[in-house]
C-alpha cells in the first residue's frame, strides 16, 4: 500500500461528512450512514449479537477520507443470507474453528450494493486488498464479501477472492402505464391465477392503503413492528430488528419507508415495509395477525409492483430466495459473494465446489427462463 495512504480499524461505523459518504454509497439506501448507524445504535448490531464491528477506514496523509469497508468479525452464520453451514461443519469435522470469520456486509440484508466504498478504483482495491491482509492477522479462517454490485465485484476477483453466485428474483418495470398492463403481458394462466387470487383477498374483505413519509403516523408503524415480530415469534425465533431501530430509522428517512397495510373491516390485519431507493423500491419485511389466503403475495409483492408501476420506478427487489416469485412477474438475477479462505487445503475444496456450484446455478437459471411468466413476443 502506498505510503501516502492510511488504513485504521473502527469499532462502529464513522461520523463522515454527509456529502463524503452518500459518494461512496451511490444511493444505496443500506450502505448510507443512516441505514448502518441506525442499526448500530438501536443495539440491533452488537458484539453481544455477534457481530464486531471492525470497519476498514481509508485516509490519506492529511486525514481526508478515501475510503470504507463495513466488516464485521461474527462467531455465527445468522442475519447474511449466503449460507455456508456446509463449511463451518466441514471446518468442525476436522477439529478446526471455523469462527470467528470476518464478514463485509450490512446486517440482515440481502440486497446487492457498494461493499467497497471509495470513489477511485485504486482505493477500492486498496480495501480489499488490507482486508485479506487484516484477516491473516487476525488468524481468522475466512473473509467473505455479501452482495456486492458489479464493480467491486471485478476487483475481489481481481484481488484473489473465490466468487460465488446464487439467484434472487426482481421486477422490471417496462414502462407499463398500469397494472392491467403489467397482467396483459403475462401468459394466460399466470394472469388469471394473478386475478383470481386478488379477488379472493377482495372477496375477503381486504383493502389496501400505501403510506410514506409523514402519512406513517406511530401508531401504523407500532402496528407494523407487531407484524413483523409476530412472523418471527411463530418460527420460534427472535426479530433481528428492534423497535428502536424503525422508530429511529423512520424519523432520520422517512420517504425511504413504504408501508403497505392490509385492513379488514378498516382494521389493519396485515403489513408490508419496503425501503425506497433512487430507483427501486425493497420489499424486506412483513407480517400478519390474521391468515387470509393470497394475503402474503398480495401484501408484499403485488401491491408492490402496482406502487413501482404508479410512482415510475423502475425495478421492485422482492428479497433473497423464492422460485414461487416467478408466476409473479419476478424474473431470476444472479446475485454474488466473495471469498477468502486461510488455508490453502480448505480453499482448494472449496474452489472446487465453487465451480460446481456455479454450473448448477446457471443451469438453473436457464430451466427457469424456460418458465418464463411473460407471453413470448414477435
Amino acid at each position: 500500500m502506498s505510503q501516502k495512504l492510511q488504513i485504521s480499524i473502527l469499532d462502529s461505523p464513522p461520523e463522515l461528512e454527509a456529502d463524503t459518504w452518500h459518494s461512496f454509497c451511490q444511493k444505496n439506501p443500506f450502505i448510507s450512514p443512516d441505514f448502518l448507524q441506525t442499526l448500530h445504535t438501536s443495539a440491533c448490531v452488537t458484539p453481544d449479537c455477534g457481530w464486531y464491528a471492525q470497519y476498514l477506514y481509508l485516509q490519506d496523509e492529511q486525514q481526508t477520507p478515501l475510503g470504507l469497508m463495513p466488516l464485521y468479525l461474527k462467531t455465527h452464520s445468522r442475519g447474511e443470507f449466503v449460507f455456508d453451514m456446509a463449511w463451518a461443519n466441514a471446518f468442525e469435522r476436522h477439529g478446526l474453528p471455523y469462527y470467528p470469520k470476518l464478514v463485509c456486509s450490512v446486517p440482515f440484508t440481502p440486497v446487492s450494493g457498494p461493499r467497497l466504498l471509495a470513489n477511485n478504483p485504486l482505493h477500492k482495491r486498496v480495501l480489499a486488498e488490507q482486508a485479506i491482509e487484516i484477516a491473516k492477522k487476525m488468524g481468522v479462517s475466512s473473509l467473505h464479501v455479501l452482495f456486492p454490485n458489479q464493480e467491486d465485484l471485478r476487483i475481489l476477483r481481481e484481488c484473489g477472492y473465490m466468487i460465488r453466485e446464487d439467484v434472487q428474483f426482481h421486477w422490471k418495470n417496462q414502462n407499463y402505464e398500469n397494472f392491467e398492463d403489467f397482467l396483459k403481458q403475462l401468459t394466460y394462466d399466470k394472469r388469471k391465477k394473478i386475478r383470481q387470487d386478488r379477488k379472493k383477498v377482495q372477496a375477503a374483505g381486504v383493502s389496501f392503503r400505501h403510506l410514506r413519509g409523514k402519512d406513517i403516523t406511530p401508531e401504523t408503524l407500532g402496528f407494523f413492528i407487531s407484524c413483523y415480530q409476530n412472523t418471527y415469534y411463530e418460527r420460534g425465533r427472535e426479530p433481528y430488528l428492534n423497535d428502536a431501530f424503525f422508530q429511529t430509522y423512520l424519523q432520520k428517512c422517512p420517504e425511504n419507508i413504504l408501508l403497505i397495510l392490509a385492513l379488514k373491516n378498516n382494521q389493519p390485519i396485515a403489513s408490508a415495509l419496503n425501503i425506497v431507493g433512487d430507483d427501486t423500491v425493497y420489499g424486506r419485511y412483513w407480517g400478519a395477525h390474521e391468515f387470509i389466503p393470497g394475503l402474503h403475495f398480495e401484501t408484499c409483492y403485488m401491491q408492490s409492483i402496482e406502487f413501482c408501476i404508479a410512482n415510475k420506478f423502475r425495478y421492485f427487489e422482492g428479497g433473497a430466495q423464492g422460485e414461487h416469485k416467478l408466476a409473479r412477474g419476478l424474473l431470476p438475477i444472479t446475485t454474488y459473494s466473495a471469498h477468502w479462505i486461510a488455508r490453502k487445503d480448505f480453499a482448494a475444496a472449496i474452489e472446487e465446489f465453487l465451480d460446481h456450484e456455479s454450473r448448477q446455478v446457471g443451469k438453473y437459471v436457464d430451466m427457469l427462463a424456460t418458465h418464463s411468466p411473460f407471453r413470448h413476443t414477435g
